[in-house]
């Protein structure tokens, strides 16, 4: 574990608003190809002069659906101090319709899966059975949002696996998308507890517990190939984006890695809002540029929920 609680509080606040920041940073770019996302120095909340940037009614520094969705798991989670997805699909319909945890109460690039299982929940279907199972549904919205579960979570690894799966239920459920926010968790957790090679570390345990569990470790190894140095294309795969963070983790700082995440192109939002939360909690907030959390929109509903979290901990 990490030695003293104040590197412990600072991690955590890097990895809250390293989600937001990068998910903030790359809102301009989506739908860009990487061979029109400006040089790596010019990527910031606005973009160079000239460049046709995405969103373009949606000010400089706000975070999309995914900073909005994470907010929504961790205000669950701290209010019914379990995970409970009667309650997180409620929330999740109140950002959807309400505009919940968005900054300006602004509800914009919603994803097709999630959309349509948040029609589901409203209908009545039960939140563990919203989701499509379907594998050509295996987009990266679960994943995106699932980060404040790993900072918030304080049971065991393999309870924290089980938990990671059930929050992909409510709008993602096959089990790929299952599978790659479990691996992610763990190595958000192992990230935050300073490990050694905390991608092998995690994808070992997932060995480990799914050996009796034929069609998980078969996503895993055959799927996910967490072994192969894969490049991501940025695109909105969940097994894409996940590849994205193996590749974060050679990167020596956050600001490079989450502009790497943006350079990829396509799905820019959210590839670097699932780097940046692992960045930002490995190099924890004193390592985000301050001009970057300084101009971040929403301090009012973050920071709250941050606070909370951080009195969390034991």
């Amino acid at each position: 574990m990490i030695n003293n609680k104040l590197s412990y509080q600072e991690k955590i606040t890097g990895g809250l608003l390293g989600l937001l920041i990068g998910d903030a940073l790359g809102v301009p770019y989506e739908f860009h190809s990487a061979d029109e996302i400006p040089p790596l120095d010019k990527i910031d909340y606005c973009p160079p002069i000239g460049f046709d940037r995405a969103h373009q009614g949606i000010l400089p520094a706000t975070w999309s659906d995914d900073g909005a969705q994470a907010l929504c798991l961790l205000a669950s989670l701290l209010n019914c101090k379990q995970l409970d997805l009667r309650d997180f699909a409620n929330r999740l319909i109140n950002w959807y319709d309400y505009g919940y945890m968005a900054v300006d109460n602004l509800v914009y690039d919603v994803g097709i899966a999630t959309g349509q299982a948040i029609r589901k929940l409203k209908q009545g279907v039960v939140p563990n059975l919203a989701g499509s199972d379907d594998v050509y549904s295996n987009g990266n919205g679960a994943l995106m949002r699932v980060l404040p579960l790993a900072l918030w979570h304080q049971g065991t690894d393999e309870e924290l696996v089980k938990d990671a799966q059930q929050q992909s239920l409510v709008t993602h459920g096959h089990l790929r998308s299952q599978v790659c926010c479990a691996l992610y968790c763990l190595v958000a957790r192992y990230v935050l507890n300073e490990s050694n090679n905390p991608w092998q570390k995690a994808v070992d345990f997932l060995r480990v517990i799914y050996k009796d569990n034929d069609d998980a470790l078969q996503e895993l190894e055959f799927h996910i190939r967490p072994d192969d140095d894969i490049p991501s294309t940025g695109s909105g795969y969940v097994v894409d984006s996940l590849r994205a963070v193996k590749i974060s983790l050679t990167f020596s700082c956050y600001q490079e890695a989450v502009r790497y995440a943006i350079s990829l192109g396509n799905d820019t939002d959210t590839t670097a809002c699932i780097v940046g939360g692992i960045i930002g909690l490995r190099d924890s907030i004193s390592n985000i540029p301050q001009n970057w959390i300084g101009e971040l929109r929403g301090k009012e509903l973050y920071q709250p929920l941050l606070e909370q979290l951080i009195a969390n901990i034991k």
